[in-house]
């Protein structure tokens, strides 16, 4: 996109946000051009926080379905709106209301811990939400007494687990974009940018994780790349966060393990869509009333967590 195209129509949407009452939420995974005319650029947990604080009356969210359906959950009184209805994301089409219930009969007396990545029905039928961030606090808090059954991600489980030293069932699901990285990949990058960190992201495979100096969430990447004397990173997450990453950190440089670090569902999301929604509101996402009372419940026990 020119570079006047994307002045031209940030300046719109600008407006019209005014125009709205409306407040714009963009995942760190967006497209450079989106996050720059998000009111609030941060991770799923950073985010579902707004949501449930912002006075707008429209919310945008610049992300994938589910991250629009936990802002809804959160503020069914505003209207919610999910620029390309499109977006969605694979790991959370992993698991469904149904097959939970079905293996939740076989262990009927585990916690379901269920990752913020899944659906409004998932959540539902699940006892508490966590996001990459607060995946350890979340499981340290259920009672050690208590088994648990993790879903969907068994990645970011088998993370939990390590560094927990907390048995969980795992389902097996995973995130496409971080399952692309290969171990050899990150030792490839090293080997190229010796002094280099590498800044990792626990969806990724356990033993891309083993190679990584610190792994958290997206918004902890950028924190500890702030903080770190260090002047050199090897990211191993979506090619998103590098806007971020080099706008607070200019005197930096930043390496990508892999050039296949980019989720096509997340990059649907261009400043025309975000403009069509502000003008038509639409698409708008909702949850049925008994189905978010029930999936409110497992996100507020997550949001009590701090």
């Amino acid at each position: 996109m020119e570079q006047m195209d994307i002045k031209q129509l940030s300046a719109d949407i600008t407006r019209l946000k005014k125009e709205r009452n409306a407040v714009i939420l963009a995942h760190l995974y967006q497209r450079p051009e989106v996050q720059e005319v998000a009111d609030f650029v941060g991770d799923s947990l950073e985010l579902s926080r707004q949501a449930a604080s912002t006075d707008a009356d429209v919310i945008v969210f610049c992300g994938v379905h589910f991250m629009a359906e936990t802002a809804y959950i959160l503020s069914p009184d505003k209207i919610v709106l999910l620029p390309d209805e499109q977006a969605g994301c694979p790991m959370a089409n992993m698991i469904t209301a149904e097959q939970l219930k079905t293996r939740k009969s076989q262990l009927p007396d585990a916690v379901v811990v269920a990752y913020v990545n899944t659906s409004a029905e998932v959540k539902a039928e699940s006892d508490i939400c966590c996001t990459s961030a607060n995946a350890v606090k979340v499981v340290q808090s259920v009672p050690a007494d208590k088994p648990i059954l993790f879903v969907p991600d068994k990645n970011l489980g088998a993370y939990i687990i390590q560094q927990t030293g907390r048995p969980m069932e795992l389902w097996q699901g995973w995130c496409n974009t971080h399952e692309w990285v290969t171990a050899d990949n990150v030792a490839a990058a090293k080997a190229e940018h010796p002094a280099a960190l590498v800044l990792a992201h626990p969806e990724c495979q356990p033993e891309v994780v083993a190679l990584a100096d610190f792994v958290s969430g997206t918004s902890r990447l950028i924190q500890y790349a702030k903080e770190s004397q260090d002047r050199q990173f090897i990211i191993v997450t979506e090619a998103g966060i590098l806007h971020q990453l080099n706008k607070h950190c200019p005197e930096k440089e930043f390496y990508l393990a892999t050039g296949k670090l980019v989720c096509p569902n997340m990059k649907l999301t261009t400043l025309p869509k975000v403009k069509q929604a502000l003008e038509t509101l639409q698409p708008r996402i909702t949850v049925p009333e008994p189905v978010r009372a029930k999936a409110l419940g497992c996100l507020e026990r997550m949001l009590a967590i701090r």
